[in-house]
């Protein structure tokens, strides 16, 4: 790869790995539907300027948004309510860890509903050590006792296989001559369309209206601006530079990014167990993404 596209994946991981920063100011400020509904919709918003400014426009076919409605449903409305809600229970360091085993589950996904994308020896190897990370972080107690904390561990584990989802419904927009900008606008349409209706009945604006502090208001153009717009920008162009199998470093850098904000600014305690379990996770990703033969060789 360049320079520029490795600047860019850098950029990428701390722009993705701030977005569980941004979440857990806000988990304090204002309910997760109307968080994730605010998220989608100012995204929307600039995605849609983005779009016409590079005089594009969205597809009006039947076909096209359903397509959009079920990756807003999945890569966005499902996954992000998820982890907004697991954020107001554990650290936004071991929420992006866990969110990390997405790649482990397109994997599996990939196997049993396409027909070009086989497990290989190399990717049961990453899986084993994926389900081994995600173990060590959630602990024995977990296999005894569910409670708020091991519940909202598996919301991110549930996130990620949604993510995971979505990655492989989402080939289909390559052969229905859909862009990727195209698609990300589309999608974030379908979810704000979705979770209007959830923020309206569920929190109840009109009775209970958020009070956002000058951090939230900062948290949410953050998590919009930066985790959303900037990032699917960011990733489009490593994926077009760099190819699919780069993209997946984000992946490895990503929790990264998101412990350290997590430590330096929110004064997260980083625990012994969540830097095991993301060396175990991480090592999984290595092995999937078949980059140990290069460092075998």
């Amino acid at each position: 790869m360049s320079a520029a596209d490795w600047i860019s994946i850098a950029a990428l991981s701390v722009v993705w790995g701030a977005a569980f920063f941004f979440y857990k100011i806000l988990v304090g400020q204002i309910s997760p539907f109307s968080l994730v509904f605010g998220r989608v919709a100012l995204s929307f918003v600039l995605l849609f300027a983005l779009v016409t400014l590079r005089r594009q426009s969205l597809p009006r076919t039947r076909q096209a948004w359903q397509a959009f409605f079920v990756m807003g449903a999945l890569n966005c409305a499902l996954p992000y309510s998820l982890i907004s809600w697991s954020e107001s229970q554990i650290a936004s360091g071991l929420a992006s860890i866990l969110n990390a085993t997405t790649p482990m589950f397109t994997v599996l996904i990939a196997h049993f509903s396409t027909a070009d994308e086989r497990i290989t020896p190399n990717r049961v190897v990453g899986i084993v050590l994926g389900i081994l990370g995600v173990g060590v972080l959630m602990g024995p107690k977990a296999l005894t006792t569910i409670n708020l904390t091991s519940l909202a561990q598996l919301a991110c584990v549930a996130a990620a296989i949604c993510y995971a989802c979505a990655a492989v419904y989402g080939r289909r927009f390559r052969s229905m001559g859909v862009s990727p900008l195209v698609a990300s606008t589309g999608q974030i349409a379908g979810a704000t369309v979705l979770t209007a209706p959830l923020a309206l009945v569920f929190d109840k604006p009109w009775l209970h209206p958020p009070t956002l502090a000058i951090s939230g208001w900062g948290a949410l153009l953050g998590i919009a601006v930066l985790s959303t717009v900037l990032a699917y920008v960011l990733y489009f162009r490593v994926l077009a530079s760099a190819g699919a199998t780069n993209v997946l470093l984000v992946t490895l850098l990503t929790p990264a990014s998101a412990l350290l904000l997590g430590a330096l600014v929110l004064k997260e305690h980083i625990a012994l167990t969540s830097l095991l379990g993301m060396l175990l996770i991480f090592s999984g990703l290595v092995a999937i993404d078949g980059r140990f033969r290069v460092f075998r060789a």
